[in-house]
């Protein structure tokens, strides 16, 4: 996946400073849209929105990714220096590294398709007039003039200048910080990146494509925010650390074998890239982005859109899932299931008024679509002056001309909001709340909607009474994360008694808080979040707010919702996951968008997150240990003046059957073990004793085996004792790496030995390895020196465990 550097994410305690951004050129403005000789034209002229869209990084990209790298262009240069120097035996390690190059650049070709394709899908639609009709047009088609129409949820996609406002309310907090949304009038200039918390309107492309230079920043902001990787990071200071180890002591090594010993020019530079090739941990990374790719393809599969790779790897860490009720817990759908009349009201004459507010709102959320689909809209009414809703305010209201001539102006919203604390309504409404059942106020404003107190002697006229659909899996969904550790909390703006009400029923106990008596304090919101399980009545900044409390606790937060209001806290979150139908701004913070709505599709994610990870820390300490015990072995070589033990082909040969092959299986088996930190000291803390036993295992066989054999064939018997003893204590290290053990994992080791027996027995693979056991004393001596190391590498392990905890 392509990034920019981390260092281009914006600071959420320190924001980006106001954008500059001076008054566009005067424009004619075409409040009906461009005709489409208007729009052939400036195609012509290149005036077109031709930012790239958020993608995965290009084929290109790819294969440079995973050709041109440190240890590829080390392990090239020696590969070709054996290819001219020794038998095509030493020279299998070059091969086995272009197919596993191969490997890593087809599995991430595949997930870059996997991704592509489901982006087409989530990729968000503007509305623009055209000859003076609205029609739907990819962001890429978007010209210069356009007229685009927007509503709540609807990212801006091209700095603009408005021409028809609403009660439009746009959110430039990713831009500039400010956490207030605007009001936006005709004539005001909006912003690319921005996005619509309230209203509607349109407003017209006055910059597209990389002319503007909001939208340059927007991108960045938004859409390559990059995820931290635990996992990335660690690999990247290890490597840093080999590099430090190898080159030393790889040319130590080459002085040793080519000055000091007197011995075949072509023997010896065989030898010597024999000591310096399982050095390099090459596959260690192959295998991260490996796990990684097919990790997007397996979510793919499932309608998962993961944004950035390294998000896998994040919510495998999640400790805290920070739920909005409506689109996780229920479903977007309501039903009106009851109607009750306050204060004398005439139910016909109030449905006439559900109606006209339905008919007034363009664009209507799910609680009024079910009041549209109740109350059919009257002619005879004409909306006046319309307030959208907010959920900062948590009511929406307008004024109308009655059909009798008459005017009046209506509020709907949350009754514990637009009405006092002794109200006798909310002592009816606070019934229904128990009952996990919505309800919304109906009530006659006395003052007029531009005022800043509409709300204040407002006359109660209704309860609408809202039935909300649960999702059929929320329940397992939360049970798989109490089962895993995962402390969920339902944080919505909706009442904290029929949030609650609404969580019981899917098996998440605990009491319900009104968000509005929690402490200002970070540090003590952070302790009634701890204690706390449900919480209603939050607004958008509180929720913010509250991820950044749990933060600070230490806390690995998780936050999914849909709306508008979820964006601030999306953003902020450890992982962002949107739903699929939400609004276009949380799908492009969200580092995971659920494309099919499916809330039940999270423990999968999880699950595949803790694959990943939980097999990349074991299958490292392989790799690692291999490099440990190569640099111990040069260092002991140098120091001794003596030869090289082994050639490229037998090292080959060990790190085929010993790490190669097995690590791959285990990288990709089910692991559902929660990631834990510090990745570095957990994988190093095994693999520096597993090395040293290793090394000092072999180099005593060798030194042995050097004064039991004579001759000129004496040589190549004692690299074969010392290769069985290395091959031994490497199969104990594979052997301890597998557990627990399952009957795939004990044949996986199995297989492994037998091969190497094969190896031994077959005269073709001896010859063709240079393995030739000499002898019975000086083999049954490595095996016994084997089992000593495998004696103390359990007892070192077991001590490292206790000593050094992760």
């Amino acid at each position: 996946m392509a990034h920019t550097d981390a260092g281009a994410e914006l600071d959420p305690v320190h924001p980006v400073p106001p954008v500059p951004f001076p008054a566009p050129p005067a424009r004619v403005t075409r409040a009906g849209g461009l005709t489409r000789a208007e729009v052939a034209e400036r195609l012509a002229r290149g005036e077109v929105n031709d930012v790239p869209v958020r993608s995965s990084r290009s084929l290109a990209d790819i294969v440079r990714a995973n050709v041109l790298t440190r240890f590829n262009a080390i392990i090239g240069v020696l590969w070709l220096i054996m290819l001219f120097v020794a038998p095509i035996q030493d020279s299998l390690f070059g091969f086995v590294i272009l197919a596993n190059t191969g490997i890593g650049i087809l599995q991430e070709w595949r997930a870059k398709q996997t991704l592509d394709s489901l982006a087409v899908i989530g990729e968000a639609r503007p509305t623009v007039r055209r000859d003076g009709t609205a029609v739907t047009i990819s962001t890429s088609e978007i010209v210069l003039d356009d007229v685009i129409e927007v509503g709540p949820g609807d990212k801006v996609a091209v700095d603009g200048a408005c021409v028809e406002t609403d009660g439009l309310e746009i959110d430039e907090s990713l831009l500039t910080g400010e956490a207030d949304p605007v009001v936006k009038r005709p004539g005001d200039h909006v912003m690319s990146g921005s996005f619509v918390v309230a209203g509607g309107g349109a407003f017209q492309a006055t910059r597209v494509g990389r002319e503007a230079y909001a939208a340059r920043l927007a991108e960045e902001a938004s859409r390559f925010t990059l995820v931290h990787s635990e996992l990335r990071t660690g690999i990247s200071t290890i490597l840093k650390y080999v590099t430090w180890m190898m080159v030393p002591t790889a040319v130590a090594l080459v002085i040793s074998q080519l000055v000091v010993k007197d011995t075949d020019l072509k023997d010896s530079l065989a030898r010597t890239v024999g000591g310096i090739v399982p050095m390099v941990p090459e596959g260690l990374v192959l295998l991260t982005s490996v796990a990684f790719a097919i990790g997007v393809i397996r979510l793919g599969r499932k309608q998962c859109l993961v944004q950035e790779l390294p998000a896998i790897e994040g919510l495998a860490r999640v400790d805290t899932v920070c739920l909005d009720k409506t689109g996780t817990l229920t479903e977007g759908g309501m039903d009106v299931t009851e109607l009750r009349t306050l204060n004398g009201h005439d139910k016909s004459y109030v449905r006439q008024v559900l109606g006209a507010l339905g008919e007034s709102d363009p664009r209507p959320n799910a609680s009024l679509q079910a009041i549209i689909d109740a109350c059919p809209d009257s002619e005879e009414w004409r909306c006046v002056e319309s307030l959208p809703f907010s959920s900062a305010r948590k009511y929406s209201g307008a004024s109308f001309s009655e059909g009798n001539g008459e005017s009046s102006t209506w509020l709907l919203g949350a009754p514990d909001v637009l009405l006092p604390a002794d109200a006798p309504a909310l002592a009816e409404t606070g019934l229904l709340d128990e009952r996990g059942l919505r309800v919304l106020l109906l009530a006659r404003a006395t003052r007029e909607l531009d005022d800043p107190e509409v709300a204040r002697d407002a006359v109660p006229a209704a309860l609408v009474v809202l039935d909300q659909r649960m999702r059929s899996d929320a329940a397992d969904t939360l049970r798989y994360f109490a089962e895993q550790n995962v402390r969920a909390k339902v944080i919505s703006g909706d009442n904290a008694v029929s949030v609650g009400a609404v969580a019981a029923k899917v098996g998440l106990a605990g009491s319900a808080v009104d968000a509005r008596r929690l402490p200002a304090g970070r540090e003590a919101m952070a302790r009634e979040l701890d204690e706390g399980t449900v919480f209603g009545r939050v607004t958008p900044q509180q929720k913010r707010d509250m991820v950044g409390a749990l933060q600070s606790r230490g806390h690995t937060v998780a936050m999914t919702g849909d709306g508008v209001n979820d964006v601030l806290a999306l953003k902020d979150a450890d992982i962002g996951v949107s739903m699929g139908s939400g609004s276009e701004a949380t799908r492009a913070v969200a580092q995971i968008v659920l494309l099919d709505n499916s809330f039940a599709v999270l423990p999968s994610v999880v699950a595949e997150g803790r694959r990943v990870i939980g097999n990349i820390t074991r299958v490292a300490t392989l790799f690692l240990v291999k490099t440990v015990y190569s640099v111990l072995l040069a260092v002991l070589v140098v120091c001794s003046q003596v030869e090289y033990p082994f050639l490229p082909r037998h090292l080959t040969l060990l790190s085929t059957l010993t790490i190669g092959v097995p690590a791959f299986f285990l990288a990709l088996a089910p692991n559902t073990e929660r990631a834990r930190p510090h990745f570095v000291r957990r994988v190093m803390r095994y693999a520096v004793p597993g090395g040293l036993v290793a090394a000092v295992a072999t180099f005593v066989t060798y030194l042995v085996a050097r004064r039991h054999y004579t001759g000129p064939q004496s040589l190549d018997a004692e690299t074969s004792a010392a290769t069985l003893t290395l091959f031994l204590v490497s199969m104990w290290v594979l052997a301890i790496i597998a557990r627990p053990y399952t009957w795939w994992r004990i044949a996986l080791v199995a297989a492994m030995g037998a091969a190497f027996v094969c190896v031994l027995a077959v005269p073709a693979l001896q010859h063709f390895f240079a393995l030739r056991l000499v002898g019975t004393a000086m083999p049954w001596l490595a095996v016994g020196t084997a089992v000593v190391a495998a004696i103390v590498l359990e007892f070192l392990w077991k001590r490292a465990g206790r000593h050094f905890p992760a």
